[in-house]
């Protein structure tokens, strides 16, 4: 009996030893397409939020071989890009309740068109619905002095609201979100 036992525990540590890999312990490495935030304040005081994914050029074109002008993109990579309004807002004359909603875009060479959609958790533009947009605004591409190297996303407040700065490249564009 108490053979049993002891071959019966140590049956079952060996396969405990053997069931949690080395492997376990490893972590992969980084993203190519970290994912990244930018606010419009801290804390209590935050009225915005986007959580979006970074690609990085790796010698691509803006327009051409990545964010292709005149396709729907999902403003990154990976996920489509999320923004939470911690309060209400406007964007082109059409109020955005406070709320989580996913951020689309149609690149172009001289303006972009910005679209918010209600859908939201998706993957890349797959979930693009043009039933789901809730509010959209085409804006103007200006050049940047900078080659950005991985896409980025800033909020700059402003006396009615807040601009949500977007950057690839040289290509920048400026969405004016307003209270």
């Amino acid at each position: 009996m108490k053979t049993t036992k002891l071959i019966t525990s140590l049956v079952f540590a060996l396969m405990m030893v053997f069931s949690f890999s080395a492997d376990a312990q490893n972590f992969r490495g980084l993203d190519k397409s970290p994912m990244d935030a930018t606010s419009l304040g801290r804390g209590a005081k935050q009225l915005a939020k986007v959580y979006y994914s970074r690609p990085q050029l790796n010698g691509r074109t803006v327009g051409k071989d990545i964010a292709p002008f005149g396709k729907v993109w999902r403003t990154g990579a990976n996920e489509a890009t999320q923004l939470i309004l911690n309060i209400d807002m406007n964007l082109n004359g059409t109020s955005l309740k406070a709320g989580t909603y996913s951020i689309f875009t149609v690149p172009g060479e001289k303006e972009w068109q910005v679209m918010i959609s209600s859908d939201l958790n998706n993957w890349g533009a797959g979930g693009y619905n043009e039933d789901t947009i809730v509010a959209n605004i085409t804006v103007p591409v200006t050049e940047g002095k900078d080659s950005l190297e991985a896409f980025s996303m800033a909020f700059e407040a402003t006396d009615d609201g807040a601009h949500l700065h977007m950057g690839w490249d040289k290509v920048r564009v400026a969405v004016p979100f307003t209270k």
